[in-house]
């Protein structure tokens, strides 16, 4: 039986790790012609001749794998209520084929709603990184998780 993660099991400075999963060429060039039709996307000789030198992912399919990572690593298994939004989101390198990803994610803070005493924040930084450890894209999310004890008072 899976244990259900509430607010009050994510501290401050905890950090933790999510994946793996591995990117394929296919996989790239899929998501971009549905959704970023961009030859640095595409194909790799026009990608050559790009800023990013090679064929890469999109930086939201690189969004996309991050959710689904923490999704199956963590947010289905939680009381999460979803989040209030994105606070930046940086894209820091190119994910090429082949590679093997992981998310890190580090809280930053945690509090107790002002307004919705059943409910607590957590604000997150979050890694994208490579085999080698390499930040491939940066979050800093907040998301909102129901409290175990509901009738605390924030």
């Amino acid at each position: 039986m899976s244990v259900k993660l509430y607010w009050e099991d994510f501290e401050q400075g905890a950090v933790a790790v999510y994946g793996p999963r591995l990117v394929t060429r296919e996989e790239i060039v899929a998501f971009a012609a549905e959704f970023d039709p961009q030859p640095m996307h595409l194909d790799e000789v026009a990608a050559r001749a790009t800023m990013l030198g090679g064929l890469g992912a999109s930086g939201w399919h690189m969004c996309c794998l991050f959710m689904r990572i923490i999704a199956d690593g963590f947010v289905l298994n939680s009381s999460s209520m979803g989040g209030p939004g994105v606070e930046e989101t940086r894209w820091l390198a190119p994910l090429r084929p082949g590679t093997q990803v992981r998310v890190r994610s580090k809280v930053i803070e945690t509090r107790a709603s002002k307004s919705r005493p059943e409910m607590g924040l957590v604000k997150f930084e979050h890694l994208l990184v490579d085999d080698a450890d390499a930040p491939l894209m940066s979050l800093t999310t907040t998301q909102m998780f129901a409290r175990r004890q509901r009738d605390v008072a924030a």
